[in-house]
Formats: structure tokens, C-alpha cells, sequence
């Protein structure tokens, strides 16, 4: 009954995810043994990019398959990492029937899935086939927790068919003890993704952003921000221009299609123009288009992380952060605590609650005594928890031999 939803819904990519594969790539796949490497969409692809380099550093020749579930998942490997994989597959469906095709074509000698995507059949055909699994870069959230700890005999049984576990943080580790799984199957190695954006600061091309502002400073930023949260910048940023003039803003929406509505408020205060028609001589952007922001964060001079004035769980402000530029956040930070807490404690980020407090910081953070110590504090704080992918392919890397 399902097959046509499902047929309709994955036709680009379908008789992969049936595990019906080219001959090309059964060759390819026959020839070399791969690691298999899961990493469901866009977010995972990149927390894998870290653990891919760190593979292929220590071992060059390591052969790699690397599968996505969506379409923008593979179109993101390509982008990022193509030079780190020898092919793309999409996701078998987890059925038996699937699954066993899949690893007869495949016959990887290990299978690691980014983050916590589980499918029971692959997992237990894993185990019967004797071929090693791992979970890297794992994150239980409450609702999850609560999920396993309502059918605490189910999950142990799934968790148990993975070789090693890496979680994030001691709280993941807790939630499967919590399970009973074995202490020595798990490991605490810290966010892959902290390591992906380090590479992604390293290497950003930041030359259109730096085009874009050109030299009239400063620009504040305000990204992806929510309904409720515009209103709030636009004041803030008022108020500031009173004792800056020349201060321009940028605002991201964190959906694009509140860009209309966002420009038409800001029109209200000073001269707004959107990105996808932006001219000479603005004080105000709104950002219409998505895939910008990391870029745009990386030339601001200070910023804002939305989601975090509602309550929405904040957005990720290490984007921001590990560009070493002021930043700010409201205090609804679930989404992020242990990066919120942590850049707080190193002077890389504090808590504003209201027009006033944003514009009092993003003042204050102009003042040269000020950038530096972010700057020190934030280094300091990403050095601290970087590593996992490293240490995440030290526990692969063991087991393989």
C-alpha cells in the first residue's frame, strides 16, 4: 500500500533506494570493499566532512561509499566532499529484501551513520554478516530519550547491533547506559560538527560578502531570525544609528519568504533593500535567498543568532562565533546549551532580552579592547571542544585494523 507514496515521493534516485544498482558501481563496489558511510541530508553530510578528511589522511587509499537520503544531501556531498568518496548512493529502503541486495552489491568492510539515524533491518543484517557498525557524532534529545526509555528493551536490542557508539556529550552516554548498553561500547568524543565548521571557516570565499558591504562600517547582523524577533533588530538597530550614523544592518530571515514582510517594516526606518535586487547606498538588507548566511556572518562586525527572543530553541550561534566576531542571543537557547554555556564563560557570546540590551551590546562590541577578547575567548573555546572526528576515526579505525 505504501509503495506508490513512497515510489512518488523518492523517484529521483529510486532503484537505488531498492538497491538496484549500475553495473558500473556493482564493479566498483565488487573491486574495492568500501566503507560505507550513511549521512541522511545537508546537516549530516557536513558533520561527516570532518570524519571523511580524517580517514582519508590516515589511510589516502581508503575506498569510500557515502549515502544520502535527500537529494539535497547528495548535492551537498558533491559539493563538499566529493574528492573524499569513491561513490554516491542513496539510502536502501529498510526492508529485509532491500537490505540484503544492498550488501551483497556493497560488501563494505565497515558501516558508519552520521548522527542518530537508525534502521533496525540494516542493523541486524550488519550483525549477522559480522560486518563492523558505528555510530558517530550520536545526540539523543529529550523526546528521544523519553521514546527509549518508554520501550527500553527495544532500543537496547537496536543500539546493541552497533560495534562503538560516539555520542556528544556524557548526558548521551547517560541515555544509553540508561538502556543497559554496555559501558566499553560507547565513547564520548565530542560535536563533529564544530570541527566541520572550522573547516568551513578556513576555507570560505568570502570575497562577494566583502564586495557587498564594501567599506562602510560597521554592519551588524541579525540571522535567521523568527516572527516576532525583526521587530526587536529594527529597534535595536534605531537606536544605535542615533549615535552611529554610518551603521548599517543585515537581516536573515530564517525563512526567505518572510523577506517581503521583513524589508516592508524595515522601509519604516531607513533605506531597505533586499539581496536579490540590492543597489548602492542601503542601510538596511534583507537577505531573500538561503546559503548566505555563514559567508555574511564571516564579514559582520558583530552579530545576532535568531530563534532565541521566541521561543524556538535558538539557532546554531557557533556559525557565528567561530568567526570570532561579538555575539549575541536571546535567552531561549535549548537547541544549544552546551554552546551557549560555553562561549558565555570565554566571552565569545552573552544573553540580551530586549531592543535596549542589543543595542548596548553591539556598541559596546565595536570597541577594539572588547573584539579581542571574543576573538581569544571564542579560539579558545573551539579548540576546547574540537577533535571528535578525529577521535570519533581513532574508535573506527581500531576496529577495522
Amino acid at each position: 500500500m505504501a509503495y506508490p507514496w513512497l515510489a512518488h515521493k523518492y523517484k529521483t534516485g529510486l532503484n537505488e533506494r531498492k538497491a538496484l544498482y549500475t553495473e558500473e558501481k556493482k564493479q566498483l563496489f565488487r573491486r574495492k570493499n568500501p566503507l560505507w558511510v550513511h549521512s541522511v541530508s545537508v546537516g549530516e553530510v557536513q558533520s561527516a566532512w570532518p570524519l571523511l578528511l580524517a580517514a582519508h589522511e590516515d589511510v589516502p587509499d581508503l575506498p569510500v561509499v557515502l549515502s544520502t537520503t535527500t537529494v539535497t544531501g547528495k548535492d551537498m556531498a558533491h559539493q563538499l566532499v566529493s574528492e573524499l568518496f569513491d561513490a554516491h548512493i542513496y539510502y536502501p529502503w529498510d526492508t529485509p529484501w532491500i537490505v540484503a541486495r544492498a550488501l551483497d552489491a556493497i560488501q563494505p568492510k565497515a558501516y558508519v551513520v552520521i548522527e542518530t539515524e537508525i534502521w533496525p533491518n540494516l542493523l541486524k543484517e550488519l550483525v549477522k554478516r559480522q560486518i563492523p557498525a558505528f555510530l558517530v557524532n550520536g545526540r539523543f534529545s529529550e523526546t528521544t530519550s523519553l521514546k527509549g526509555k518508554n520501550h527500553p528493551d527495544f532500543w537496547r536490542n537496536i543500539f546493541s547491533c552497533f560495534t562503538r557508539l560516539m555520542v556528544r556529550s556524557d548526558k548521551d552516554e547517560e541515555y544509553l547506559l540508561s538502556l543497559g548498553l554496555e559501558p566499553e561500547k560507547i565513547a564520548v568524543t565530542g560535536d563533529c560538527k564544530v570541527d566541520a565548521l572550522r573547516l568551513r571557516q578556513k576555507s570560505a570565499d568570502l570575497s562577494w560578502a566583502n564586495k557587498l558591504i564594501g567599506r562602510r562600517k560597521p554592519v551588524f547582523l541579525a540571522g535567521s531570525t523568527h516572527t516576532g524577533e525583526d521587530e526587536i533588530v529594527l529597534e535595536a538597530y534605531s537606536q544605535v544609528k542615533k549615535q552611529i550614523p554610518e551603521a548599517r544592518l543585515i537581516i536573515v530571515p530564517r525563512h526567505p519568504e518572510r523577506a517581503e514582510a521583513v524589508t516592508a517594516s524595515a522601509q519604516k526606518i531607513a533605506k531597505a533593500e533586499r539581496l536579490s535586487a540590492v543597489k548602492n547606498g542601503w542601510d538596511i538588507l534583507i537577505v531573500d535567498k538561503i546559503g548566505v548566511l555563514f559567508d555574511l556572518y564571516g564579514v559582520a562586525d558583530s552579530a545576532f543568532v535568531g530563534g532565541s527572543l521566541v521561543p524556538k530553541g535558538g539557532q546554531n550561534l557557533m556559525e557565528a562565533a567561530v568567526f570570532g566576531i561579538p555575539v549575541c542571543h536571546g535567552p531561549n537557547m535549548e537547541d544549544f546549551p552546551e554552546a551557549a554555556a560555553g562561549l558565555a564563560a570565554h566571552h565569545g557570546a552573552v544573553t540580551v532580552r530586549n531592543a535596549e540590551e542589543m543595542a548596548e551590546w553591539w556598541q559596546k562590541s565595536l570597541s577594539p579592547s572588547m573584539r579581542e577578547r571574543v576573538k581569544q575567548g571564542a579560539a579558545q573555546y573551539f579548540e576546547g571542544v574540537g577533535g571528535a572526528a578525529s577521535l570519533s576515526w581513532k574508535e573506527i579505525r581500531e576496529v577495522m585494523g
